[in-house]
């Protein structure tokens, strides 16, 4: 299987000489996933990055209580992993799983360092990616300490449209911070019906 879609979402953000895409093809393993497959345990060490090519993957972290804490849905065309654990070559605090049959593409953190190297366009894409990422973290943390559960439902559903009739409500309110008794009191409102 070639990961045309992988190609596709890095040459979005930059531009790909054909020696950089067959290196970057010779690196990335194909990754098949059922529905419910765990890719990653809390505890593991975590040595790639994967790209969501078909299917749908959760980050999550389950508390002491046993509750399961959403930080990330990664619908096609998303990067995943623990990046705490994948930085720091150390167990990691989350596991990924499959909320769908999916296929990803994984990219080992070492590899990642090698394409830096022989091709830098790799640096810029995966920089943008992280500045990205940080934006977006930070305006969740935001409003996961400034906004009503209403408004965070809100924001939801604008950075993941495709998701809303997709995902289970009890993913939904974990992902806001709610719990799906009060998710699906709050969903009850006249204003928020469908």
């Amino acid at each position: 299987m070639e990961p045309n879609s992988l190609i596709q979402h890095i040459e979005k953000l930059v531009t790909l000489t054909e020696e950089a895409k067959a290196e970057l093809l010779s690196l990335v393993q194909v990754k098949k996933l059922r529905k419910k497959d765990v890719l990653i345990y809390e505890g593991d060490i975590s040595y790639y990055s994967n790209f969501v090519d078909t299917g749908l993957l959760r980050l999550f972290a389950v508390d002491k209580t046993g509750v399961e804490h959403v930080i990330q849905f990664a619908p096609p065309g998303w990067w995943v992993g623990d990046m705490g654990s994948i930085l720091k070559q150390q167990a990691g605090r989350l596991y990924i799983d499959a909320l769908e049959n999916s296929t990803v593409f994984q990219l080992r953190w070492s590899s990642m360092q090698e394409l830096y190297t022989k091709h830098p366009i790799f640096e810029t894409y995966f920089r943008v990616l992280a500045e990205n990422s940080l934006a977006a973290y930070q305006s969740r943390l935001l409003n996961h300490l400034s906004m009503p559960a209403r408004d965070r439902y809100a924001a939801f559903c604008q950075l993941y449209p495709s998701l809303i009739d997709q995902l289970p409500q009890k993913q939904i309110a974990s992902y806001i911070g709610v719990t799906p008794e009060f998710f699906s009191k709050m969903m009850s409102q006249p204003a928020l019906k469908k």
